[in-house]
């Protein structure tokens, strides 16, 4: 056990709170049957003796009983044991719900169960229970009423389950101390009566005025708008450059008009459908963006300039969101930790969390029912993508839709998600508005000194249906009976603040009297409405026209020089030798032959985009080595585990290359990156999935962020998917990247859709997608990358390729169509099945005259031009062909069968060649997979002989 030691309570002196009292617990157990008790702890009792009975561990027995000599060891673990219970059990007996008026019987906090009686907690010192009572508190019977005071209150506290004891020791300091509890002057709280009354008033008018629209009011939960405005106001004395907002439909135009300030009038033009761009406020206090095609009122996000005194100007966005609950989550944490990385140094961006920080309102249905939720508080410490916490609002009006709480979840709160992640949670009660306060103030220190997530949930009703058509007392007609009778917060804070000499008699009613004016003025200022509709804006020009052609060459000498660059390392770095052995074979490739394989195309893309200027992200769930072992840019040595990154010491860079493993999620990480690219526009953001058909877990951010967010909201996105795909035989979920359904969003240039062949192709496709990031014909790059083809022949380019030119939009094959008479059959095919189709036209013996091959690199925006040129040089030609490996009712036959027949010469027919339609993307069975392969290349190359029998439709 050690040496004797002087202080003979030094073992106790890491017992604090509830472990002090488990350990007085034990130690009686160890009095009576010690070996029921843990083996460590009965090795500390059996060699130092009975724990000293004070928490510091520095008062001796003897020492004590002399101070308090009516008091027990009994006694004291079973009142420790109490306090212990109020604090983590307080809160179910707290005053939390606004529709529950009775006091709950606090039936695990009973003296007796304690075999405890008021006399005897009155012989403990008050330091033993509560060490930060107020002086007004002087023995152990009122620090246990005070404690059940502080914990049962109109909010309540959770945090029994954050196991850091600084941080546990801090939060519990913070409530027992009252610290939470900020003073309040009268000037403060007549504002936030004022904010109370902008809030109702503007939803009552809202309801009045355009009866019947939706609004999805914010009416129970008002607080919610005071609330954000502390933790903004608390923010901004920290001086963030931007606070950025995610929260769903419920509340949104609240938001919008009193913490984004959306001018009133503009609000009122859009339920009017009145025309409002005269209504845009000068000088860009605020952004408020349109796609072409638009949103609804309540999805629309907005920006907005924030300046409180002596502080720097801010930026305060609310994120757009579909009405997808909370799949903006993520997407705010992008933005957030974009905000806060600096990308104009070499390395990895240098991130500083004060610069800035989110906030996200959250549904009590949505919070434990839509998954999206767990992962992105997953990310919350992970080194690639914490933003230095993020405080969460659950917007708790007790209902989903129609369905109630027991119904929709398994756990007693909304918010136990949260503890998993050690999240403290507060509930607090939305008809309390300075608990509320004290809840925000909370909140942020904690933020501030932790930098971790922090969770409010935020206890209302909802006064009218899921939307203001729906009749609530259908399907809760109890509830609605409570809620229909209940006055509204601002009104009992009205009364409170009169009761209190806050107000003078009537101050309230001349408040609402002036907002009520100020809305009225308002919507006078609204045009009539507009009898034809036009749209908000048309397709920019520049996306309309597509992507011009780029110059995306690069000297011999760069990539010469690039190529010396990814194989050296720090003096002592052992790298494995098996991949030094790799790394260095293919560096000689390049020096000696002037070949690029697939994995050196794409570093000399990073390489070279770096030394332009253009920072990059790339993160995926094996991206820093590669799902199939082909990157290794984050290099581990083998002896000590450091690790280094070749372009992390390149000369001549001055941005950063952020690259990261992701967690295995796809639809929170997918999010994160989208919303770090609108952020941070100058940045080459990708994303790249495990295998291609993973994706599908991120469809929602696929479909309602990335592919339409521009022509919603008029969000500019330059990001790049990586989506391995082909069919090698390894089944139905390791095949398919699902390039049908890329395809079926596309639409009005939205995207490019490219599945290209070479290294050449991929280096230039990444170079003019950095080279677009700031343009106006900006948009998402979707890339169809191979797995097999990786370290295939036919993926390697010559030097030449590399250093003249630029991307090819389709690709002849070499060799054929020479002879342009005898040409009576085009193919036209993507990806990996074109290499497998060139190896059997390298191996044919026979003549090829009467057949040539185009490789479609960029599937959509599909290129008519360049193919109906190409077309038009083969007069005799009779087929067109489309061959792909994927089914006929996936791939891409379904999007070019249309745009082949347009461009076909007269008289040419164009048929598929392909597997027939099926349920399942692939074969389970790889013999059966090698058969229908061969069939269909075998098809593809034989003359006039395509039989009835190949695909059935």
């Amino acid at each position: 056990m050690g040496n004797e030691t002087s202080n003979r309570g030094e073992p106790w002196q890491g017992f604090l709170g509830p472990n002090y009292g488990y350990v007085l617990e034990q130690y009686e157990l160890y009095e009576e049957q010690s070996d029921l008790v843990d083996p460590e702890l009965k090795e500390l009792f059996d060699y130092w003796g009975a724990p000293p009975l004070n928490e510091s561990g520095q008062v001796e027995q003897a020492e004590y009983a002399q101070a308090a000599p009516s008091a027990n060891t009994s006694k004291i673990a079973s009142a420790i044991k109490l306090a212990e219970n109020i604090r983590a059990y307080g809160h179910l007996y707290a005053s939390i719900k606004p529709l529950e008026s009775e006091k709950k019987d606090p039936v695990l906090l009973h003296l007796e169960d304690y075999n405890l009686t008021q006399e005897d907690l009155k012989s403990i010192p008050v330091d033993i229970l509560c060490t930060n009572a107020p002086s007004h508190v002087k023995n152990g019977l009122d620090a246990i009423n005070y404690l059940t005071d502080v914990y049962t209150k109109t909010i309540a506290f959770e945090f029994h389950h954050v196991h850091n004891m600084e941080e546990n020791k801090w939060l519990t300091d913070m409530v027992e101390s009252g610290t939470i509890f900020q003073p309040l002057s009268n000037e403060k709280r007549t504002s936030v009566l004022k904010r109370l009354t902008e809030v109702e008033g503007f939803e009552q008018f809202l309801h009045r005025t355009f009866v019947g629209q939706k609004r999805f009011s914010i009416e129970g939960v008002d607080m919610l708008i005071p609330l954000v405005d502390e933790l903004i106001a608390r923010s901004v004395e920290t001086s963030p450059k931007t606070v950025n907002i995610g929260m769903a439909h419920r509340g949104r135009l609240n938001v919008l008009a009193h913490v984004l300030g959306k001018p009133y009038e503009m609000i009122f033009a859009e339920f009017q459908h009145a025309p409002n761009k005269e209504l845009v406020p000068s000088e860009g206090s605020i952004g408020i963006n349109y796609g072409w095609t638009g949103d609804v009122k309540y999805h629309l996000g907005a920006d907005k300039q924030i300046k409180a005194e002596n502080t720097v100007r801010a930026r305060l966005t609310l994120a757009s969101n579909p009405s997808h609950l909370e799949f903006v989550n993520p997407v705010v944490e992008g933005f957030t930790r974009a905000a806060q990385d600096e990308r104009d140094v070499n390395g990895y961006p240098k991130q500083d969390v004060k610069k800035s920080f989110a906030i996200l309102i959250h549904g009590d249905a949505a919070f434990p029912g839509e998954g999206i939720v767990q992962e992105t508080l997953n990310l919350n410490q992970l080194t690639g993508y914490q933003t230095g916490g993020t405080i969460h609002i659950i917007a708790n009006n007790m209902i989903g839709f129609t369905t109630e709480s027991v119904d929709s979840r398994s756990t007693k709160y909304a918010s136990d998600l949260a503890k998993g992640f050690e999240i403290p949670i507060v509930h607090v009660n939305a008809d309390d508005p300075e608990a509320c306060l004290a809840a925000a103030y909370f909140a942020y220190e904690y933020r501030r000194r932790f930098n971790k997530d922090f969770l409010i949930d935020l206890i209302g009703y909802r006064r009218f249906g899921h939307n203001e058509m729906d009749e609530p007392s259908v399907t809760q007609p109890k509830m609605y009976e409570i809620v229909t009778k209940r006055p509204t917060v601002r009104a009992m804070y009205a009364k409170q603040l009169e009761e209190q000499n806050v107000i003078q008699s009537g101050q309230a009613d001349q408040i609402n009297e002036e907002l009520q004016a100020k809305l009225k003025a308002a919507y006078e200022k609204v045009p009539p409405k507009a009898e034809k509709q036009h749209r908000i804006m048309e397709m920019p020009q520049a996306v309309f026209k597509g992507i011009s052609d780029i110059d995306t060459s690069v000297t011999k000498e760069e990539l010469f020089e690039v190529n010396q660059e990814l194989v050296k390392y720090p003096e002592g770095f052992n790298v494995f030798p098996k991949l030094d052995r790799i790394l260095s074979k293919r560096a000689k490739a390049f020096e000696e032959n002037e070949s690029v394989d697939w994995s050196l195309g794409e570093a000399f893309a990073f390489a070279t985009i770096l030394r332009d200027g253009t920072p990059i992200r790339i993160t995926g769930q094996d991206s820093e080595r590669g799902t199939f072992a082909h990157r290794h840019l984050v290099l581990h040595d083998h002896k000590t585990g450091d690790v280094y990154s070749p372009l992390h010491a390149m000369k001549n860079v001055s941005a950063s290359f952020d690259i990261r493993n992701s967690p295995l999620s796809e639809g929170s990480v997918l999010g994160f990156e989208y919303g770090y690219n609108v952020f941070a526009p100058e940045t080459l953001v990708l994303w790249e999935a495990q295998f291609g058909d993973f994706a599908n877990a991120g469809q929602v951010i696929i479909d309602q962020f990335i592919a339409a967010g521009r022509a919603k909201w008029g969000q500019k996105s330059g990001m790049v998917l990586l989506l391995p795909h082909g069919h090698e035989g390894q089944g139905p979920e390791h095949s398919s990247a699902r390039l049908e359904r890329y395809l079926q969003l596309a639409g009005e240039n939205n995207w490019t859709i490219a599945n290209v062949t070479s290294a050449a192709q991929y280096f230039h496709l990444l170079r003019r997608q950095a080279a677009i990031l700031q343009r106006e014909e900006v948009r998402p790059l979707v890339v169809m990358t191979p797995k097999s083809l990786l370290r295939n022949a036919f993926s390697v380019s010559n030097l030449e390729e590399f250093t003249k030119g630029s991307f090819r939009l389709v690709v002849e094959q070499p060799g054929l169509g020479k002879k342009e008479d005898a040409v009576e059959r085009i193919v036209l095919c993507s990806g990996k099945i074109s290499s497998e189709l060139t190896e059997r036209l390298n191996k044919a013996e026979d003549d090829k005259d009467w057949l040539h091959v185009l490789r479609l690199e960029q599937i959509y925006p599909f290129p008519r031009r360049v193919i109906a040129e190409i077309f038009a040089r083969y007069k005799n030609l009779k087929e067109i062909v489309w061959l792909q490996e994927e089914p006929e009712n996936m791939g891409a036959w379904n999007y070019v069968e249309d745009r082949l027949r347009e461009v076909a010469p007269e008289g040419a027919t164009v048929d598929y060649i392909g597997r027939t339609r099926r349920s399942s993307p692939a074969e389970g069975d790889p013999t059966v997979h090698r058969q229908e392969q061969e069939r269909i290349l075998q098809d593809a190359l034989t003359k006039n002989e395509i039989a009835n029998d190949v695909v059935t439709r």
